[in-house]
């Protein structure tokens, strides 16, 4: 199963709300009911886990990772990024 494809969401100043689940066996992007799930295989250990969720959303939206900016949720599961 491939992750799907958020190049719709690319446009500057589109917001993004995500739901993270940190230490997954594999990395993957899931969207389902409106809803984007990043799993993410790193441990939420110094901002380790942010990094590599902000490195998968950028490669499913096809945007720089530099363009998302992590708003809200720097040590939550639910995070929301802004496409600069």
């Amino acid at each position: 199963m491939s992750d799907p494809d958020l190049s719709h969401l690319a446009r500057p100043g589109t917001e993004i709300a995500v739901r993270v689940t940190p230490k997954a066996s594999r990395n993957r992007i899931t969207h389902e009911a409106g809803t984007i799930r990043v799993h993410v295989t790193v441990a939420p250990e110094s901002g380790k886990a942010n990094v590599a969720v902000q490195k998968l959303l950028a490669k499913a939206m096809g945007v720089a990772k530099s363009r998302l900016v992590l708003l809200r949720g720097q040590t939550a599961r639910d995070k929301l990024f802004r496409v600069d």
